[in-house]
């Protein structure tokens, strides 16, 4: 929709098509997934958190991820909710533009966290006597703070960036708000924030993936001459960790492919598919991967079951 000279006070999510009745059942199915987000993943954060012998740095981190994982999922659900059961699919463009800050955000967060979670695993299999020493709670908070610090002083960056920019159209081909697709909006000039975007994509998703890569290839070789309990303790550990950065490396790939590229023979209900799997498969995956790998948490588990059957017997004999 092509707008004379001023900017429009809101936008219109081109991608939502008429569901009909089904958009009560789609309703129900997304408010079950939100609701499964959230409580599995406060949970595992409760489960970590009460359970003075899971207070280590691999844990620590794992529950910055579940929270990460919080602050995206309500960043997308309560809006996708209304939307589905909405017969005007517009929003505000200061809202709009708080979502894109907020999913952004989470973006960054998740590949900063997947990779100090990386650097963790490192230290503990390639370096065990000094790990301790290394990775102190210091260390730990610090770093957890500067992952937020740093995505949200780069988000902030090239949203407002956007946010400048002069749009002469204004409707969104998604179901929520997303940075590329509202520059494509402009009828301005993008270069300056085009460069941005190569940079932040550099430092922010290009050099983690290299770490990352560098710390594997260190832990494999430990592991190839280290003893049977090194390469168990590296499987037991690394597992989970290594699903979870491949779920969601695949999950933004999708994103930026139908972002970047045309996708006009896709069916739509595939495009928002695709769009929607970063951002709701990976906080659903994560939980359940590392509640089944990690043997602490499995060992919690069962202890936790096997007081409520205690319990539950004592009241009912």
């Amino acid at each position: 929709r092509m707008l004379n000279s001023t900017l429009a006070p809101y936008l219109i999510l081109g991608a939502y098509f008429d569901t009909k009745q089904l958009k009560y059942l789609l309703f129900l199915i997304v408010l079950c997934m939100y609701i499964l987000i959230v409580g599995s993943n406060v949970v595992l954060s409760a489960v970590i958190g009460f359970n003075r012998s899971l207070h280590e740095p691999m844990y620590v981190f794992l529950c910055a991820l579940c929270a990460n994982q919080l602050f995206g999922s309500t960043s997308l659900f309560p809006f996708l909710l209304v939307q589905i059961l909405s017969d005007v699919h517009s929003v505000s463009v200061p809202f709009c533009f708080l979502q894109v800050y907020c999913l952004h955000t989470y973006l960054s967060v998740e590949f900063f966290n997947l990779t100090i979670m990386s650097y963790d695993r490192y230290l503990a299999i390639c370096c065990p006597l000094q790990y301790h020493s290394l990775m102190t709670v210091r260390k730990v908070a610090a770093l957890i703070v500067a992952e937020w610090v740093t995505a949200f002083f780069g988000v902030s960056i090239y949203t407002s960036m956007s946010f400048s920019l002069h749009r002469c159209r204004n409707v969104i081909d998604k179901i929520f708000c997303n940075n590329y697709s509202i520059v494509q909006l402009t009828c301005s000039d993008t270069t300056s924030n085009n460069i941005y975007g190569l940079v932040s994509t550099a430092v922010g998703v290009v050099c983690p993936v290299i770490f990352i890569f560098y710390t594997y290839m260190k832990i494999l070789k430990v592991c190839y001459y280290g003893s049977k309990q090194t390469r168990q303790k590296a499987v037991s550990t690394c597992t989970p960790h290594l699903a979870s950065i491949t779920n969601f490396f695949f999950g933004v790939c999708f994103d930026v492919i139908q972002s970047r590229f045309s996708t006009k023979y896709v069916p739509n209900i595939v495009k928002i598919f695709l769009s929607l799997y970063f951002l709701t498969c990976q906080p659903l995956f994560n939980p359940v991967m590392y509640g089944l790998n990690l043997s602490k948490i499995r060992q919690t588990w069962k202890r936790l079951f096997s007081v409520q059957r205690s319990l539950v017997h004592l009241f009912t004999v």
